[in-house]
């Protein structure tokens, strides 16, 4: 049996895997929508732990469509809605709250308020993007800020925040692994597009504990099993 690639398309309404083979053909695939959370007008959520369940669930039933061996699989890429932010338990890599997805309206008045304050140009100039709602940045503070106890876990380092291919490969890895790309680091409004890292100032502004930061890698990057 020859060696195939997975493909994780995780959507905002949906989880697709492709199995590739060596010529870049699709061998093999599956799909499922997962649900959709409107708590409030403008708010919009996701269920992590729900991605993640349906997303290894797919993964074997296309394994099982193709009649493929797990063994030969020998890479996994993973494309994903980005600015959506879940922030979860170091050990456990359970959410503490619903992801909070890019389309989610909650944290306008704090974009608003950063505005009022001068700070947009500030943001701008360092990533490339305006004060919006739309990006992770202020998605992180408000979990922080309103979920019970998460704060102080995550000054404590017993928090970790992810984009959901960050979730996605934490979960992949049994925890091994938590890191994310360049390209979805640079849609958090907490990343620095010039020096390609992520920036202090920001994190600090937003409230963002220094333990919150993932390591960053290229979009190709090999890992022994």
């Amino acid at each position: 049996m020859s060696d195939y690639i997975i493909g994780i398309d995780a959507g905002t309404t949906g989880i697709r895997i492709f199995c590739f083979n060596k010529s870049g053909n699709v061998i093999s695939s599956a799909y499922s929508e997962f649900n959709q959370h409107y708590p409030k007008p403008g708010w919009v959520e996701h269920d992590a732990e729900e991605i993640w369940a349906k997303t290894e669930k797919l993964i074997l039933k296309a394994i099982r469509n193709g009649k493929l061996s797990p063994s030969k699989a020998v890479a996994i890429g993973i494309t994903n809605q980005r600015e959506t932010t879940v922030l979860f338990d170091k050990d456990t890599g359970k959410p503490v709250y619903n992801a909070i997805v890019w389309q989610c309206r909650r944290t306008s008045e704090t974009c608003m308020d950063l505005k009022s304050k001068g700070l947009e140009s500030f943001f701008r100039k360092k990533t490339g993007l305006v004060l919006d709602a739309y990006f992770s940045g202020t998605k992180i503070q408000w979990i922080l800020e309103n979920v019970k106890g998460v704060k102080a876990r995550a000054e404590k380092g017993k928090i970790f925040f992810g984009t959901i291919d960050t979730y996605l490969l934490y979960r992949l890895t049994n925890g091994k692994s938590h890191k994310t790309d360049h390209t979805n680091a640079s849609r958090t409004l907490i990343y620095n597009i010039e020096k390609k890292e992520w920036d202090k100032e920001l994190t600090q502004i937003l409230g963002i504990p220094d333990s919150r930061r993932i390591i960053l890698v290229h979009c190709s990057e090999e890992r022994k099993r």
